[in-house]
């Protein structure tokens, strides 16, 4: 089940029944199945906080995935700023609504164990990222 929330920002009036149909395709593609998935929307601070007291890290991002996924059932919250979504679509020339969707399977993507640390792991996530976005209207 995918659900949707949001913490200091506006409610994006998204579609959890197409978020799921989508992410239960990739997920499938990755051999795995969507078991919960909460997509926390929210802003540049709230994050921001996040990502010093869970990581120890001192720096905006765009997404904290935590990974509740067991054996091949893909769960877990997934933490996501608005706010850097909207300014990353701008630097990249991409609708906000891409990056959004680049962003989401991004995290569900983590959760189906791939990395992105190295330049290999970002290379293959770039790639299934590419692969994700295309499954949103099949």
């Amino acid at each position: 089940m995918v659900e949707l929330f949001y913490e200091e920002t506006a409610d994006l009036g998204l579609d959890s029944a197409f978020f799921e149909s989508w992410l239960a395709r990739v997920s499938a593609h990755e051999n795995k199945e969507l078991g919960d998935i909460n997509f926390i929307f929210c802003s540049d601070d709230y994050l921001l906080e996040m990502n010093q007291q869970h990581l120890s890290h001192d720096y905006f991002t765009d997404i904290i995935t935590f990974d509740y996924s067991f054996e091949d059932l893909v769960a877990g919250d997934l933490f996501i700023s608005v706010d850097r979504i909207r300014e990353n679509s701008i630097d990249l020339g991409v609708s906000f609504e891409d990056e959004l969707h680049r962003v989401c399977c991004h995290g569900v993507l983590h959760l189906c164990g791939y990395g992105d640390k190295t330049e290999d792991e970002e290379i293959v996530m770039r790639s299934k990222e590419d692969a994700a976005l295309v499954m949103r209207s099949t």
